[in-house]
């Protein structure tokens, strides 16, 4: 049976670039769909499903940033977060808004490419895991997650988690008490060589706190342990 064809979102102010990059992904067998600043993006989001995002952030009217936003509010679609700008502090402002990943212009194709397939794995894997496969229940302390519906709760308010940010709360979750290195994090939930990993998952780990944590200055739950890595802490 033929796979369903996965639809993208391409929203850059720059039609020559929406242009290349239909191209690029068309030839892989995606289907396009193009929008030319983050109200269009919106728009079109409310007419039909897409599978990942291309974000540019300096776009007139509603830019990137606010887009990536207000998606947020309702979607934890994969976005990827296109900006000239190569300084970190872009990535991490892309990171922090909610992107799951961040790719600077000019981009080679052929990376673009392994990017956007990379997120839709990890995005497909998450968000639609047969539910005759068997899952399970994990808790520590108020902290409890559930694998099957792919749920987070805590003190039994639900918390909505990016996948990534669900994916590296799972990890340290089932391993409570053990210290993962940021390139131990990275290598498990991005699948790739952990160059330059630190402030792409130092800012993640700082959303997850920020939403399971009452203080996340003072966290209950998800440790740092300096000079080592993270771990969440075992509850009694």
């Amino acid at each position: 049976m033929a796979q369903e064809q996965q639809t993208i979102l391409v929203c850059d102010d720059d039609r020559e670039i929406v242009d290349a990059i239909s191209i690029y992904l068309g030839g892989e067998g995606f289907r396009i769909v193009k929008a030319y600043d983050g109200q269009e993006a919106l728009d079109l989001m409310e007419k039909e499903p897409v599978d990942l995002i291309i974000m540019d952030v300096m776009m007139p009217g509603l830019d990137g940033i606010h887009a990536t936003l207000k998606i947020r509010e309702t979607s934890s679609v994969p976005i990827i977060i296109l900006s000239a700008k190569s300084e970190d502090t872009d990535k991490i402002l892309g990171l922090n808004i909610g992107a799951d990943d961040y790719i600077a212009k000019p981009f080679n194709p052929l990376e673009l490419v392994a990017r956007v397939k990379s997120q839709l794995r990890r995005y497909t894997k998450l968000g639609n895991m047969s539910g005759s496969q068997s899952q399970a229940v994990y808790k520590c302390g108020g902290l409890m997650i559930n694998d099957d519906n792919k749920e987070v709760f805590v003190d039994g308010e639900p918390v909505k988690l990016t996948p990534i940010e669900y994916n590296i709360l799972l990890l340290l979750v089932k391993n409570a008490g053990k210290v993962f290195s940021i390139d131990e994090i990275f290598q498990q939930i991005w699948n790739e060589e952990a160059i330059g990993a630190d402030n792409t998952v130092a800012v993640h780990i700082r959303h997850i706190r920020e939403k399971i944590e009452i203080n996340p200055r003072e966290p209950r739950y998800l440790k740092v342990v300096w000079g080592v890595g993270y771990k969440v802490e075992k509850q009694p």
